[in-house]
């Protein structure tokens, strides 16, 4: 793939008005390359791996992204990974800089994987990922998790959809 650029992400198919729904197979076993790819960062809080303020967080910086015009259709993606059973960091993929957000570039090579169930199954998914990669000979360097649905949309669509992104060196 090249570099950059994401697994088509159809923003028009969504019924729901809130989460588009998800085609798994344009994102399942691809491997995604980014060169300075640029993100906004924005942190949750969570008790015991439970994120508190989720929904807040992710409105408030949809709605900056939003307003600065640096949203894409064809480039969407929110990586998520946990920090400690106390805090998570979500990078927003974004065209352009967004005015008081704190933007990073993330650089290196991602294999995916789409697993189909609820959120809690994560430290699973990670671990057969992990199991996929040393198949394969590779390393995974981190886990990011895109998920593709919040819980009201996963239930309306009768999947959850959920991409593991493990970095590789």
């Amino acid at each position: 793939m090249k570099a950059n650029t994401l697994p088509k992400y159809d923003m028009t198919d969504n019924p729901t008005g809130c989460c588009p729904r998800f085609q798994p197979e344009e994102w399942d076993d691809q491997k995604l390359h980014f060169e300075d790819k640029l993100f906004v960062r924005a942190k949750t809080r969570s008790v015991g791996h439970i994120p508190m303020n989720m929904g807040s967080v992710f409105g408030k910086t949809f709605k900056a992204i939003e307003q600065a015009g640096a949203n894409s259709n064809d480039d969407f993606i929110v990586m998520s990974r946990e920090l400690s059973a106390w805090s998570a960091e979500h990078l927003f993929s974004v065209t352009k800089d967004v005015p008081e957000q704190d933007m990073v570039r993330l650089s290196g090579d991602f294999l995916t994987k789409v697993f189909e169930g609820p959120y809690k199954e994560v430290p699973r998914w990670q671990e057969q990922q992990s199991q996929i990669l040393k198949e394969r000979g590779k390393e995974p360097a981190e886990f990011y998790f895109f998920y593709t649905t919040c819980p009201k949309c996963a239930k309306i669509y009768g999947k959850n959809y959920v991409v593991a992104l493990a970095g590789v060196s």
